[in-house]
């Protein structure tokens, strides 16, 4: 059953917050980006979860020494992408829980930046979760949901939550974010495909249900969707494809979709091809450049910095430096990189 709860309504929230607000700010835009990283876990069990493959005594042997490194490399690419300024937000997947991200933003080099957080509490089995970062001085938090994955067959793993996110950006507009890490591609690309199918059916439910009662749908969607942008989870049934010349404002656009076409440029890579799993979907009132908040399909990219690299030997050329390679320990980043996109403020 699609999960029916409407939308939040904040539309007399946000009319009051702007109405309290006198601040003005002169920035002309800001960062977002997105970065699954790779099994954020800190070195305790929780008796509620299967995370028995990160503690000391487990066969990755994952210690503080190797998670206290792990928060000091995400606080390293986080500063990367945004060149030097913290970008205003940074969805996250694959962390544990609200001690990593405590630890994240207050005990490693992030924690200069000032960053507070929102993270779902999902029943999946490992405990891995989505998380957003926020800078409070440049995204005033409104209100925020989970968005609760209930698959018809109760014999299904449960998957993680989508994270619901209202806020206000510098100009004074209202921007919905959507941090999402849809169900893998376990067991096989094609039996998986009906549970990332059923999971991007709730999230077009809501989508669907802000372009209703929003008069200017600022959407964004960043997440590991463990697809493709061809794939039908995003293609058909949230029905975001490559922005068109004159993008409609209540449709769905994903801004990586046209670069698929390069097999030399993605955020993952998969026996030797580069493709591109992690997606940033807008809504097309953002593309309009209306006056107010906008972006474009030439401000999102890939981050793929030489740090976040290392020499493929089986299929040459180069692939992420992960974490771990099987139970091997390689002390490297993350098997995705990051995404990221601009928005561009009103002058």
């Amino acid at each position: 059953m699609i999960h029916n709860r409407q939308p939040l309504t904040v539309s007399l929230f946000i009319l009051v917050f702007l109405l309290c607000s006198g601040e003005t700010f002169s920035q002309t835009g800001f960062r977002v980006m997105f970065y699954n990283t790779e099994n954020l876990f800190d070195c305790k069990h929780d008796t509620l979860k299967n995370d028995y493959e990160f503690l000391p005594n487990s066969m990755r042997a994952w210690h503080y020494g190797r998670y206290k490194q792990k928060l000091n490399h995400i606080s390293k690419v986080i500063t990367a992408v945004g060149e030097w300024n913290p970008p205003v937000l940074v969805g996250l997947c694959e962390v544990e829980n609200d001690s990593v991200l405590t630890g994240l933003v207050k005990y490693s080099p992030l924690k200069t930046q000032g960053y507070r957080y929102i993270m779902t509490h999902s029943r999946d089995e490992r405990g891995i979760d989505v998380a957003l970062l926020y800078q409070r001085g440049s995204f005033r938090l409104i209100a925020h949901d989970s968005i609760r994955i209930n698959f018809p067959d109760k014999n299904k793993r449960p998957t993680r939550d989508i994270l619901h996110v209202v806020g206000q950006v510098i100009n004074g507009d209202s921007l919905d974010v959507f941090v999402c890490h849809l169900p893998s591609r376990t067991g096989g690309e094609k039996e998986s495909e009906p549970n990332r199918i059923f999971a991007a059916s709730c999230l077009k439910h809501y989508t669907d249900s802000l372009f209703t009662i929003r008069t200017h749908p600022n959407i964004l969607i960043m997440g590991d969707f463990n697809d493709y942008p061809h794939n039908k989870s995003i293609s058909e049934i949230l029905g975001a494809k490559a922005p068109s010349s004159a993008p409609d404002d209540k449709m769905l656009y994903n801004l990586l979709a046209e670069r698929e076409k390069d097999k030399s440029f993605g955020s993952y890579k998969y026996q030797g091809e580069w493709n591109i799993l992690d997606q940033l979907i807008v809504s097309g009132f953002l593309l309009n450049r209306k006056g107010g908040l906008s972006t474009s399909e030439k401000q999102a990219g890939i981050c793929n910095q030489p740090f976040l690299l290392e020499k493929d030997e089986k299929y040459s050329g180069v692939k992420p430096f992960r974490t771990y390679y099987g139970m091997k320990y390689q002390g490297g980043f993350s098997d995705h990189l990051p995404v990221f996109l601009d928005f561009t403020l009103p002058e």
